[in-house]
């Protein structure tokens, strides 16, 4: 039987270290299938989840969890396994929640607190001993000696020539002297005030108890504890209370009698242990069935359900709950009652708290106090300290709200300000006041009534805020902010200076039309004012002083120009930037200033690439999407074509250079690129050709003297398409009759045709085939119809 108890003793310790983590949602289900298969009862399972930490909340996702997945399979399967976990899952969250509403009865859940007895704690001189204690007798001085011995179940020890000694029953203290007397017979010099011999009992290994543990716990039964083993231990290895023990009245039964009654409230409220009831072999503890169960709710710190005694009242209860909190309204409470017939309701004046009684399943209600003031006056506006103060002796008028406030600011609106006030019947009315009158005396002051709110408003907020606008070169073009006495060199200011290329003349200011007595109609919208700014933006030397919403132009100066570079490379003494000198700059102008052209520079073939401004390339993109849009089988394909920031500018130097300032002379733009190649003696000719080839020049030869150079034209090509592009840049069309000569450095561009889907003989005999069945089966169906 010993060696049963104490190997359930050592499971019970395993599981317990087994489930010291927190629970995860799974392992609950998971225990929970495992638990109902092993025939566990619902309190065993609700007990040792809740050691585990597994909260209501928990609990409630869990089963809200499982039930929608298992929604669907339940209609389609009958598995008794799915069954049992179903049933297990939906049990918890009522019985967790039971047990958890009543004050106090998670005390032996709580993981962190388990009662459990120190051993290393000094033994106490009224421990009792008993059979099965280890006791280490220590003898020092004249003599030396440590006996350890364990009492028997006769509740001896037996000494080497001494015998066996009783000690079952006594005290360490009584044991200290008793062993005092009985050594003295073997060991000289222990008795006498001058003992040169020392004994000292002390205790070893300590006894395990076995007690019985019965009544409202979760698991009652016969436990085997340790001696040094307190109530509360007990109490946690059974469980604790279930949801209708008892926490106040815990009776521990020895030999028939009650040696003690425990209350826990007494641990949990005022921290007493109750360290003088010490269990002992063959105890009992009793645990009975609440006799008073109240919940009270509302406006305390700890709302929850708490067992009374009968002798307690609504104060204690409301001791307890930790009192009212801040918003309470604490004069009286409200008791809901159950007659055995039917509800009854009390309410409880303060002054009764400490001697109305409690009956079980009382409800207490603690109201909060009510949502008003009733001395409350607020300010609002243009005073140095808006809002609430307190209507009493010295503030109950507007004139002394408003010296509470520390007085008005400067910006106060002294014609009219507003009182509302709030009637009897919570209605509102609006109480016109002259503050200026009032302040100065010629007004009689306004009494305040509770809850009225007096605004000021200011002069500010009660027109449109004024602004300025800055147009044009400025740094930080804008919006600004108004103010007294702003010019416009103040405005220049504030918007970061003028840039580099502003003028500060001719500088327009625009100004509203504004007239709000007027009746007739203006076709005026605005006032301009041009002015000159002044030299440095010099104090005293300001040009025009602005009104609100005023707008300001900054123009762009006229003699303003950023340098522009044009670039000459190629056959030149002196390639390379140059900067336009004025705008009609020409083409001969720069090749003077490059020291003109080399001896080697062929001027037929110089060309002009031109930077595309962002107008010519909105220009040219309208162009090509219209391009897109043509279904001219002659037409360029435009899919393919791609504008460059760059294009190339046709020009014949040779005029140019002979004929300055002419038409041929081309004026010079910024960016511009001038190449002027090397003289070259070859002709490209490339495209639908059968050999594609580059050949040597002659002089007066036409097109078809070229073409034959290349084999003449292939299959694809388009006679009638082909052109030339000379080294300038300049592209013309050719025909074959025609005469022109070709210049040296050109290239000949013959066209291929467009591909044309052309059907195969097989695929004509199929269209025509298919074509006959189907005028078969079409001439079948009007028979039919027929």
């Amino acid at each position: 039987m010993r060696k049963t108890l104490l190997l359930f003793i050592f499971s019970f310790t395993l599981s317990t270290m087994v489930f010291a983590q927190q629970m995860t949602d799974s392992q609950v289900v998971e225990y929970l299938k495992q638990a109902k298969a092993e025939g566990k009862s619902q309190s065993q399972i609700t007990m040792e989840l809740m050691r585990q930490g597994v909260t209501q909340q928990q609990a409630e996702r869990i089963r809200d969890q499982y039930m929608n997945d298992q929604s669907d399979a339940s209609a389609t399967t009958n598995n008794e396994e799915e069954r049992v976990r179903k049933e297990a899952v939906e049990s918890i969250p009522q019985a967790i929640s039971t047990a958890s509403q009543i004050y106090g009865h998670n005390l032996f859940t709580n993981n962190n607190l388990t009662f459990e007895p120190n051993s290393n704690l000094a033994t106490p001189e009224n421990y009792t001993l008993g059979p099965g204690d280890e006791v280490i007798i220590d003898i020092w001085g004249a003599n030396e000696n440590t006996i350890r011995k364990t009492i028997s179940p006769d509740g001896n020890i037996q000494i080497s020539g001494l015998g066996p000694v009783h000690l079952n029953g006594m005290t360490i203290k009584e044991a200290n002297k008793y062993l005092q007397k009985e050594l003295s017979k073997i060991y000289s010099g222990i008795d006498g005030n001058d003992a040169s011999t020392q004994v000292k009992l002390t205790l070893g290994n300590i006894r395990s108890i076995q007690i019985n543990i019965m009544g409202e716990v979760e698991l009652a039964g016969t436990y085997m504890l340790s001696a040094f083993s307190t109530v509360f231990h007990a109490l946690y290895r059974a469980g604790g209370i279930n949801e209708i023990g008892t926490l106040r009245s815990i009776k521990v039964n020895r030999y028939g009698k009650t040696i003690a009654d425990i209350d826990v409230y007494d641990l949990i409220m005022k921290g007493k242990m109750n360290d003088g009831i010490r269990l002992q072999e063959g105890d009992v503890i009793n645990v009975s069935t609440y006799l008073s169960l109240v919940r009270i709710g509302g406006k305390v710190k700890r709302p929850m359900i708490y067992e009374m005694k009968p002798t307690e009242t609504l104060k204690n209860i409301l001791d307890y709950a930790g009192g009212f909190t801040g918003d309470a309204y604490k004069q009286s409470v409200r008791v809901i009652r159950k007659t055995g017939r039917e509800y009854q309701v009390f309410t409880v004046d303060e002054m009764d708290y400490g001697v109305f009684k409690l009956e079980d399943g009382d409800e207490i209600s603690v109201e909060s106090i009510l949502d008003r003031y009733e001395n409350r006056v607020e300010i609002r506006g243009a005073v140095y300290r808006s809002g609430i103060y307190q209507l009493d002796g010295q503030v109950n008028t507007v004139k002394s709200l408003i010296k509470k406030a520390d007085g008005l600011r400067g910006d106060a609106f002294m014609n009219r300000a507003v009182l509302n006030r709030e009637k009897d019947n919570y209605d509102h009315e609006i109480i016109a006041v002259d503050l200026a009158g009032i302040m100065n005396g010629t007004q009689p002051d306004i009494p305040l009534m509770k809850n009225d709110v007096l605004f000021i408003p200011s002069i500010q907020n009660l027109k449109e805020r004024q602004t300025v606008t800055i147009h044009g070169r400025v740094s930080n073009p804008g919006t600004f902010s108004f103010a007294e006495k702003m010019t416009v060199e103040d405005l220049v200011v504030m918007a970061g200076g003028l840039l580099e290329d502003a003028a500060t003349v001719k500088v327009d200011i625009t100004r509203r039309i504004k007239n709000p007595n007027s009746t007739a109609y203006t076709k005026e919208v605005g006032k301009t004012f041009t002015v000159d700014l002044s030299n440095n933006f010099e104090v005293g030397k300001e040009s025009f002083v602005l009104e609100p919403f005023d707008q300001v132009y900054i123009r762009k100066s006229p003699t303003y120009q950023k340098q522009q570079n044009v670039t000459i490379t190629g056959e030149v003494l002196f390639g390379g930037t140059y900067a336009l000198q004025n705008k009609t700059e020409r083409i001969s102008s720069l090749i003077e200033r490059a020291g003109g052209l080399t001896p080697e520079a062929y001027a037929k073939g110089a060309r002009l690439m031109r930077v595309r401004s962002q107008e010519e390339a909105k220009r040219e993109q309208d162009l090509l999407r219209l391009a897109r849009r043509t279904t001219d089988k002659d037409s360029i394909e435009v899919s393919s074509l791609e504008l460059s920031t760059t294009y190339s500018v046709g020009l014949d130097l040779e005029k140019a250079i002979k004929n300055p300032n002419s038409d041929f002379d081309l004026v010079l733009k910024d960016g511009d690129v001038l190449y002027i190649p090397e003289y070259i003696n070859t002709i490209k000719v490339t495209g639908a050709v059968m050999y594609p080839n580059t050949v040597l020049y002659e002089k007066g030869k036409d097109l078809s003297y070229y073409l034959n150079q290349a084999g003449g034209f292939n299959n694809n090509a388009r006679k009638r398409k082909v052109f030339v592009v000379n080294l300038n840049g300049k592209a013309s069309k050719l025909s074959l009759h025609s005469k022109q000569a070709i210049e040296p450095g050109s290239e000949i561009v013959v066209p291929t045709k467009e591909k044309k889907d052309r059907s195969t003989m097989a695929e004509i005999m199929t269209m025509a085939s298919l074509s006959a069945s189907l005028a078969a089966v079409v001439a079948s169906i009007v028979r039919l119809v027929k």
